[in-house]
């Protein structure tokens, strides 16, 4: 089972507790992977690691709430998720948000909130726990990105510019970092079925039928066995779209 390389492995997931996010942490913790779980609400933080032991009672599970808007959350994160695990080997960027406006009607407040979570979380991040993959000379860094990376909708100009930005990185982290056998990934889905997927049917586009949109186990089973790959394969930029 390809999986197994990430035994014993340790994972750091922001987000957790999102429709993505806990598919993701579920995937690991079937594969053996120690786990740090961040979000913004410890009941629900709480709630998945019962539901993750119960899966596997052999991993390590931390958790801690945090916003990571906010540069003060992000260096305490850090400074407990290194008390917990003295390395990291794996790194996923889940958390974001989602601002629906028209270019008029949108603040800095909403500009700044949306590009610390989707980018300067990721970067801090990334920046922080490469350290510990370029030393072991291994390591996965995997950035959730958006369709939305790739095009341009109105009313969305935040969110949008937010996502490109993130692919951005992602693209230099991929280039810089694989060297060290560090390897970076952008995974980009459409339109999935989770609270912000909701969002887009309420305030971007009412037209849409939410039974279209993908299914958040199968994005996490998919972007797991993306990332298990080890010798010369690598798939640093995925798009993931709808049948419809």
């Amino acid at each position: 089972m390809r999986n197994k390389i990430f035994e014993g492995k340790k994972c750091i997931i922001t987000g957790a507790t999102g429709g993505l996010g806990k598919q993701i942490a579920i995937e690991f913790a079937q594969a053996g992977c120690n786990l740090f779980l961040t979000g913004r609400d410890n009941g629900k933080l709480e709630l998945l690691k019962k539901e993750l032991k119960s899966k596997n009672q052999e991993i390590e599970i931390f958790y801690r709430s945090a916003d990571l808007t906010k540069n003060e959350d992000i260096i305490e994160l850090i400074e407990i998720v290194r008390e917990k695990f003295s390395t990291i080997d794996i790194l996923i960027n889940c958390a974001g948000n989602f601002p629906v406006n028209p270019l008029s009607e949108s603040t800095m407040e909403e500009f700044d909130s949306c590009m610390n979570l989707n980018v300067r979380a990721p970067f801090v991040l990334s920046k922080e726990f490469s350290k510990d993959m370029i030393k072991n000379k291994w390591g996965r860094i995997v950035n959730i990105a958006s369709s939305g990376a790739y095009n341009g909708l109105k009313n969305t100009s935040i969110y949008r510019s937010s996502k490109h930005a993130l692919l951005g990185l992602s693209r230099s982290l991929s280039n810089e970092l694989k060297e060290f056998n560090v390897r970076t990934f952008c995974f980009s889905p459409g339109p999935m079925k989770t609270e912000m997927g909701k969002e887009i049917i309420n305030k971007e586009n009412p037209s849409e039928k939410f039974d279209t949109f993908m299914q958040t186990n199968e994005i996490a089973e998919f972007i797991i066995f993306v990332i298990s790959f080890e010798n010369n394969l690598m798939s640093p930029e995925i798009r993931m779209g709808r049948m419809v």
